[in-house]
């Protein structure tokens, strides 16, 4: 008789995220003219916007990148979206890279796919166009509506998803408030059944209670269509609000990325210690507000080693010369020395 072997069970492979962002780097020449540049003896001047972004984004989910004005957030935003070829790295979607997709016969039916809501709805709306118009312009565009009264009837539909009446379509953008013109912006990205919105700061221009309103229902319209998001912020409590892994961008890097629950309770980089203290706390009434210190460096001239060393208490002679790697420390990602050897 032959032996039974003993009955094993093989664990389930983790799905693969939907997006992968893998050392992603924009550069862009800034120089003076050539001549000038001649005359004055002067060199190239590059500016290293996004410098070596790394993350991962599982379906279903919200990852926020932030950090103060400048960082390279929204060039990011740009570079996910096909807006920018990259300099170095690469985007995968679902398994497909990204940039060599859209230039490809293929590239059609991928931006279907990924879809965007720019930062202010003021001006990312045709103001000589009707709702109608704008909304049904990537269904047009692409091929899915032809026929008038089916476009009419779909946009009806999608204004009607993000809170607005199906009558407002014979309006134009500047009959709307701001908050009402973000809605419009939503629903001409959700026109064509997108997996994946690239959010830069698509709240940042509006007053805090329309903020709120916005937030909700991109949260609904996530949980209905199993939305994957990335969201652009500098505002934190936003990101609080409506993320599941946060991003911390400094000078073009990611000096943290976490889990958000983990980095707003135990903030690990001195940098997100800093915007973390410079949040108004509603119940801490006695306590001093702590500004964000210093200024953010010069992009074309960044400092030597670690580029928050000039602003961090934390800085000791390595911070000055040798830059830190993103490395995974207790399950969050951190470029910082004082984290790693331990000295915060």
């Amino acid at each position: 008789m032959s032996a039974v072997l003993p009955f094993t069970t093989t664990p389930a492979l983790a799905p693969a995220p939907l997006v992968q962002v893998d050392d992603l780097a924009r550069t862009f020449d800034v120089s003076a003219p050539w001549l000038n540049r001649v005359i004055e003896r002067q060199p190239r001047l590059l500016l290293h916007a996004v410098d070596g972004v790394s993350f991962t984004i599982p379906r279903g989910q919200t990852m926020a990148l932030v950090g103060e004005s400048g960082c390279g957030k929204s060039t990011v935003a740009r570079l996910m979206v096909g807006l920018y070829n990259p300099s170095r790295g690469s985007v995968r979607f679902d398994g497909q890279d990204v940039h060599a997709t859209f230039a490809s016969p293929k590239g059609r039916a991928l931006r279907q796919r990924i879809q965007m809501i720019f930062q202010d709805p003021y001006a990312s709306l045709n103001p000589r166009w009707t709702v109608e118009a704008i909304v049904g312009e990537p269904l047009r565009e692409h091929g899915l509506v032809t026929e008038k009264a089916v476009l009419k009837e779909r946009v009806g539909e999608l204004l009607r998803s993000v809170g607005l009446n199906p009558l407002d379509g014979v309006k134009y953008p500047h009959q709307f408030s701001g908050g009402q013109r973000q809605r419009i912006s939503i629903a001409r990205a959700l026109a064509t059944a997108p997996e994946f919105l690239v959010c830069d700061e698509p709240t940042s221009a509006l007053d805090v209670s329309v903020q709120a309103q916005v937030l909700n229902i991109m949260k609904d319209l996530q949980r209905e269509r199993g939305l994957t998001y990335l969201f652009i912020s500098h505002n934190l409590a936003v990101v609080q609000h409506v993320s599941d892994q946060v991003g911390v961008m400094y000078l073009g890097r990611l000096v943290e990325v976490s889990p958000k629950r983990t980095l707003f309770a135990t903030p690990r980089h001195p940098y997100t210690r800093m915007l973390l203290d410079a949040i108004p706390q509603m119940h801490a009434t006695g306590r001093d507000r702590t500004p964000v210190q210093g200024e953010v460096p010069n992009p074309l001239a960044p400092p030597s080693g670690c580029a928050f060393n000039p602003r961090c208490p934390f800085a000791n002679e390595r911070c000055r010369v040798e830059r830190p790697k993103l490395l995974t420390i207790d399950s969050v990602q951190v470029a910082c020395h004082a984290v790693e050897e331990g000295r915060l």
